[in-house]
């Protein structure tokens, strides 16, 4: 182990570079990839077990979803696996399924190739005594990450760096998150057996090793870097079938981060994963999510990849999805990416003359000026227009609108690209006619992709947003389940009726 003072000076120089290269990328325009998998690659040298870091990267051709800039998130294989035959399987979205959760999030994929034969079978080292970040895989994986931080083209976030992996793979991602916590905002771990045990204490938690066992030994590693786990997350996953890695371990491996990140934790109340998953959530004192404990029924020693997964050699399609899981979990509860400001709506109206509508708002943003205004208008003849006006306030008329009642809302997005919370139009009357009744509020409990379906919601980057309210509901996907009350017609909020 290298003295504290090498350790710290270690340190020093990556967070200077990671500074250097966050103020680059803020200059950087976002470029998009090709949307595939790259050949395999050729890294860093290693010089504890030989040999080179091989393996393959997915760049993706779609926008990143949060701070306008690019996750990375590493994906290491478990043993007797290899990057190109397990984790990706091909170009499709076969292996551990990673490939379409990279396009909805923009994100960078990393798969690489354990070197050397650690083990006998092709693991990482997770369980070497040394922790130096110059020693074996530690060293050429820290490396690779440091070749995508530095490549502008990539426009990676220092903020969004995650880790992830199956078994040995699990567990190296949770060394790595315990080495390097100012690198890693995220963990991920699947199978992992906790640092400080040896390889051969796989099956059986060792008598008297304990959650501060894994706690003290995480937080060693870290040397200077301590401070930095105040805004780390962690999620841990393992099957009630798995009789090669203790499933012990999975809550062990989260009670010991909780006690590395500090404070005090509540545990909330156990949520359903789709594809016989269960998960345990725990928030911080300031009520932020930090870990999860997920347990998959029927599960067994693999990576739970979820329908598209290969289902073979370790990597399960038939439970729970983890990619879809985990993106989520990392991009919703990141601590270190600060949002950039939004424009605030301060006025919005509608008033009518004959069959005409005019439609007016106003916004202020301090942080830049109001590129444009989005009107939309729910009732007989629908308005959706993202060009009604600019700059600090607009007013447009809609002609030719049908007889009936209507509802509206006006979002202003900002020079920035962020955009404001909708401010809503009141319920008004087009045309002769008695007005119709006081609407009666109602609600919908459903997946975010029925509600898309069914006319209650819409789809923007990957997101699915409440109509009229414009609310962000989380990912427009099968899994994810919010209630929305229509409070007027074709005006949809999360929650419940007041």
């Amino acid at each position: 182990m290298y003295p504290f003072d090498r350790l710290a000076a270690r340190a020093a120089f990556c967070l200077a570079l990671l500074a250097s290269v966050f103020s680059a990328h803020a200059q950087t325009p976002i470029q998009a990839g090709p949307g595939a998998w790259s050949a395999n690659q050729t890294w860093a040298g290693d010089t504890t077990y030989g040999g080179a870091l091989t393996g393959y990267y997915y760049w993706p051709a779609t926008l990143p979803t949060l701070d306008n800039k690019r996750a990375l998130v590493l994906v290491l294989h478990g043993c007797v696996q290899t990057a190109g035959g397990d984790v990706i399987n091909g170009n499709g979205d076969a292996g551990f399924n990673w490939k379409a959760l990279a396009d909805q999030y923009g994100a960078v994929i990393l798969a690489p190739n354990a070197t050397g034969n650690v083990y006998g079978t092709h693991c990482w080292d997770w369980a070497a005594t040394n922790r130096s970040r110059s020693y074996g895989h530690n060293a050429v994986l820290l490396d690779l990450i440091n070749r995508f931080l530095s490549n502008p083209q990539y426009a990676i976030d220092p903020k969004q760096v995650y880790v992830t992996g199956l078994s040995s793979g699990g567990a190296k991602a949770m060394v790595l998150a315990c080495t390097a916590p100012e690198i890693f905002a995220g963990v991920g771990i699947s199978a992992g057996p906790a640092p400080g045990v040896g390889s051969g204490q796989i099956s059986l938690v060792p008598s008297g090793f304990t959650a501060t066992t894994a706690a003290n030994n995480c937080r060693a590693m870290a040397g200077n870097a301590l401070d930095a786990f105040s805004s780390q997350v962690a999620s841990v996953i393992w099957g009630t079938s798995d009789y090669t890695v203790a499933q012990a371990y999975g809550p062990l491996d989260a009670a010991a981060l909780r006690q590395v990140y500090g404070g005090a934790f509540t545990k909330g109340a156990t949520v359903s994963v789709p594809g016989s998953g269960s998960n345990v959530p725990y928030t911080d004192a300031n009520g932020k999510l930090r870990t999860s404990e997920i347990t998959v029924s029927g599960l067994g020693h693999a990576w739970p990849a979820g329908s598209g997964g290969q289902n073979a050699n370790f990597v399960n399609a038939t439970r729970a999805n983890y990619p879809i899981f985990l993106m989520d979990f990392w991009f919703t509860n990141n601590l270190r990416v600060t949002q950039a400001p939004a424009p605030a709506m301060r006025a919005c109206s509608a008033s009518v003359s004959g069959s005409s509508v005019t439609v007016s708002g106003a916004a202020s943003f301090d942080s830049g000026t109001v590129a444009s205004y989005r009107v939309r208008l729910n009732g007989p003849s629908l308005v959706d227009d993202a060009a009604a006006g600019s700059g600090g306030g607009f007013s447009k008329a809609y002609a030719g609108r049908a007889d009936g009642t209507y509802s509206g809302s006006v979002t202003a997005t900002g020079s920035n690209g962020q955009v404001s919370a909708a401010c809503s139009i009141a319920s008004f009357q087009v045309g002769s006619g008695t007005p119709p009744p006081p609407f009666t509020c109602t609600t919908s409990t459903a997946t975010n992709y029925a509600h898309v379906l069914a006319g209650r919601a819409y789809v923007n980057a990957g997101f699915a947003l409440a109509n009229g309210s414009n609310q962000n509901m989380g990912l427009y996907n099968i899994f994810i389940t919010r209630t929305l009350a229509q409070t007027a017609q074709g005006y949809y909020v999360a929650g419940s009726c007041p």
